[in-house]
């Protein structure tokens, strides 16, 4: 049986368990990960990849599954298909975890509710999370399901690129300040005098031609359509934004005292994640149960967004998997926040991330979904 998570584990216990239960070729892989906590995590993490659920094969099996929360950021639509999917498929109770998916909203602050155990998972934002690490939450990444951040600045025909904004008109969220805003200033030009209330309409978008606005790719362009005008859209990663669109955070003591739910719980959101990509029908109706006034319309659009800006499997993802982070893009951010006044330069920012699990797993995306 593997050793218990929840209490200190050595490379010898390890081994021990790897070498009676696997091959010699694998006991050498097991054997080459050794060293503390995050060596631990990329030894289930193994596990889990080749030979299915370690939770589901241990002799406990027959015992009640865990029973973990999963906390999203917003209301339930595309952007959170992979983890509908994993439900409605089966991958999370393959996985060996009873998971239950809390919707969000614009009054619900995700983020304290994972620092207070009341969420096991939260869809985080990594400036966010650096800043809830910073201020002494007790809360970790540990993957990016969403290589690049959906936001977009959008216009009307006629413009022809970012810099083509300066100065112009742009409806604009207050969030934006302690976010992307100042890496337009920096790299555009662009002041505050240019920001115009955003109240998430696009009403007086389409009645002033000469007004842009925020927007998420899969959300308001399909709004525009409907109005009679095709937007020209603006996605801020493919101008060099660098931050990670969405991560999966976790409680600190559950990746220290539950490693294995957490390995399990990422593995199955990413293969998640791979499975809506592909057919997002099974996930797309516990979408619209749970959220009564999204459409399969904009789930559908929502979901070809993700796809054509390949949100979910750009980045490094064709080659080291989905979900995958690095400290370089990491220290990026940190320093970006750092230059604006975000965060104190002093700040042990390494602390708000975790790499062992996703520098594990290596979850392809489908060439299909490269294009």
């Amino acid at each position: 049986m593997l050793p218990t998570p929840s209490k200190p584990v050595s490379s010898a216990q390890v081994m021990r368990f790897s070498v009676s239960r696997f091959s010699p070729r694998r006991a050498v892989a097991l054997q080459q990960a050794r060293g503390g906590l995050r060596s631990f995590v990329a030894v289930l993490c193994l596990l889990l990849a080749g030979t299915g659920s370690a939770i589901a094969q241990s002799p406990s099996a027959a015992s009640p599954l865990p029973k973990l929360t999963a906390c999203m950021s917003w209301f339930a639509q595309a952007e959170q298909g992979g983890f509908y999917q994993a439900v409605a498929t089966g991958l999370y109770r393959k996985a060996g975890l009873d998971v239950h998916i809390k919707s969000g909203g614009p009054q619900i602050n995700g983020q304290q509710l994972l620092a207070g155990g009341l969420c096991d998972f939260y869809t985080g934002y990594p400036m966010q999370t650096l800043l809830a690490v910073e201020q002494g939450a007790p809360v970790v990444s540990v993957a990016a399901f969403f290589q690049k951040d959906p936001q977009a600045l959008i216009a009307h025909q006629g413009v022809a690129s970012l810099r083509a904004l300066k100065g112009q008109p742009i409806m604009v969220a207050q969030y934006a300040n302690a976010t992307w805003w100042p890496w337009l200033e920096d790299r555009y030009g662009y002041t505050k005098a240019q920001q115009r209330p955003y109240n998430a309409s696009v009403a007086p978008f389409l009645h002033d031609s000469k007004l842009s606005m925020q927007g998420y790719v899969g959300n308001e362009p399909l709004a525009i359509e409907k109005g009679g005008e095709t937007p020209v859209i603006f996605l801020l990663a493919d101008h060099g934004w660098m931050a990670y669109g969405k991560t999966i955070d976790t409680r600190k003591v559950l990746l220290h005292e539950h490693p294995l739910w957490v390995a399990a719980f990422v593995k199955a959101s990413l293969e998640g994640w791979k499975s809506y990509l592909a057919n997002p029908a099974p996930g797309n109706q516990l979408i619209l149960q749970a959220n009564p006034k999204q459409t399969a319309e904009q789930l559908a659009f929502g979901l070809r967004m993700l796809k054509q800006y390949r949100i979910v499997t750009g980045g490094e993802a064709a080659t080291h998997g989905l979900g995958t982070m690095n400290a370089k893009r990491w220290a990026a951010m940190f320093h970006y926040m750092v230059t604006n006044k975000m965060i104190p330069a002093d700040f042990a920012y390494t602390k708000a991330f975790d790499l062992g699990i996703v520098d594990a797993l290596h979850i392809l995306p489908d060439r299909g979904d490269m294009h």
